[in-house]
């Protein structure tokens, strides 16, 4: 591995350890894929209270230091679980020993600490990546404090970094004393590198201090430099757009494979479909939903406007006035949680409401339903479309960011395409696209056949993904 690429992923959250939602995910399939591909890959995350303690086996302490903030200063453990690919552990428990992930009142000196002990760790393992790819406003700070302070230093001289927008509305931003906290010249808030309308913005500082801006899809690339996906940032993006690309995330095409996945009743594949009509019966059987052949509806989601219940809210039973079957898994708002408890009782035995998270639920779902719904408002990527399209469950989706990319059109005439889709965002849409699914499913089972089939031959493996990841850490290591 001497005179290999070396990596190293910063991140907020990681699966199987710790996610709230598609970060976690691509920060633990990722590395996986770039392993394969022989990249040196090394993951840091924070050592939360609620890091699942089965995944803690076999973690071994390496040292500690402390970390200066201000007029505090703890300590900053480091754990590491050895394997192919190294997770690292920066453990606090004054900042990450609490019950949750984000939404305190100090996370903005949380992860200031966060990003201050990813620059020092690297000095005590000795090891200085060619790269170091952050993720999300959290590890804003570690692309701020490799220009500020620790380019001056003869080994961290050469490291270059590449900022990954997953979601560009959560941004990070804090009043202006977080200066102080930061202990950084004040010209970088003059200069405007991180000033964001008079708050200090740990987004804006990757987008600025990063060599290299990447988001999680080509469309969403395009969108978040304009004013209605921007955020406030669409100026900041547009005068970075020749440093920006856009690369679509993947899953895990093993773990999540219906021919072997221990999570759902039966198995199946593109030649014995037999199978999923099984999963079907029996997630009805479950959700204590009737027992016949009619298309179910899947929708695994937060509960929250971006993802299209509010216009989902405003036709739903107009939906439901259609023979169809509706299954929805997720959390989140009070009004849309209500809102889906309401309709389960209105449709007994039509809706099953699973107000909570279950990954084997979720799996049984996209193995289960005949179509997969994501109305969304914007999706940077989207990840529940391609576990729906491996499954076999035909999306329908709104044309915008990763949906755009990865759901194309089927056609009875051609008969290409993997799923329906609509671009205006109200119910209408919705209802149109949901029609002509419905078109199809009841020309026979033959014709929904062919739908099913291209759904499960489109392939959203990392293994592509990557090396486009690859294909721009070469260009930073080797200053292009």
């Amino acid at each position: 591995m001497k005179d290999c690429l070396k990596v190293l992923l910063v991140a907020s959250e990681a699966a199987p350890f710790i996610k709230s939602g598609g970060l976690g995910d691509v920060a633990g399939s990722l590395p996986k894929a770039l392993r394969a591909q022989g990249v040196d890959v090394r993951v840091v995350i924070p050592r939360y209270m609620t890091v699942k303690e089965k995944e803690m086996y076999g973690v071994e302490y390496l040292g500690e230091f402390p970390v200066h903030l201000l007029w505090r200063t703890q300590q900053a453990k480091i754990l590491v679980k050895p394997s192919e690919i190294p997770i690292y552990f920066i453990e606090n428990n004054f900042y990450f020993g609490r019950g949750g992930l984000y939404g305190y009142g100090d996370d903005n000196e949380r992860f200031a600490f966060f990003g201050k002990a990813v620059m020092d760790m690297m000095a005590m393992l000795d090891f200085y990546p060619d790269v170091i790819h952050c993720n999300d406003w959290q590890t804003g700070p570690v692309c701020m404090y490799l220009k500020e302070i620790y380019r001056k230093m003869i080994y961290y001289s050469r490291i270059k970094t590449l900022f990954t927008i997953h979601n560009l509305q959560y941004q990070g931003n804090f009043d202006k004393s977080t200066m102080e906290l930061l202990g950084v010249p004040y010209y970088c808030y003059e200069n405007g590198n991180v000033e964001f309308y008079g708050n200090v913005s740990y987004m804006k500082m990757g987008l600025m201090y990063a060599d290299r801006i990447s988001t999680v899809s080509q469309t969403y690339a395009k969108e978040i430099q304009t004013w209605q996906y921007g955020y406030g940032m669409d100026g900041i993006l547009k005068s970075r757009k020749n440093v920006l690309s856009g690369i679509i995330n993947g899953i895990d095409y093993v773990t999540n494979d219906p021919a072997t996945d221990k999570r759902i009743q039966v198995h199946f594949d593109a030649d014995h479909l037999e199978g999923k009509a099984e999963n079907k019966r029996l997630l009805q059987e479950r959700l204590g939903l009737e027992q016949r052949d009619v298309p179910i509806i899947g929708m695994i989601t937060r509960l929250a406007d971006q993802k299209g219940l509010d216009i989902l809210s405003y036709v739903f039973d107009e939906m439901m006035c259609r023979d169809v079957q509706f299954v929805l898994l997720g959390t989140g708002e009070n009004r849309f949680e209500y809102l889906f408890r309401s309709m389960e009782e209105r449709y007994r035995g039509r809706v099953s409401a699973n107000i909570f998270f279950d990954e084997n639920l979720a799996q049984q779902i996209y193995a289960g339903s005949d179509m997969f719904l994501m109305p969304s408002l914007f999706e940077p990527c989207g990840l529940g479309q391609m576990f729906a399209l491996r499954y076999g469950t035909v999306p329908i989706v709104r044309k915008t960011g990763g949906l755009a990319d990865t759901i194309f059109q089927y056609s009875t005439e051609t008969k290409e395409g993997n799923g329906f889709l609509f671009e205006t965002y109200d119910g209408n849409g919705l209802l149109w696209a949901l029609d002509q699914a419905l078109a199809v499913y009841h020309q026979g089972k033959d014709e929904w056949q062919n739908v099913v089939k291209n759904a499960m031959a489109s392939n959203y493996s990392w293994e592509s993904s990557a090396r486009e990841y690859i294909k721009l850490y070469e260009s930073l290591r080797d200053g292009e």
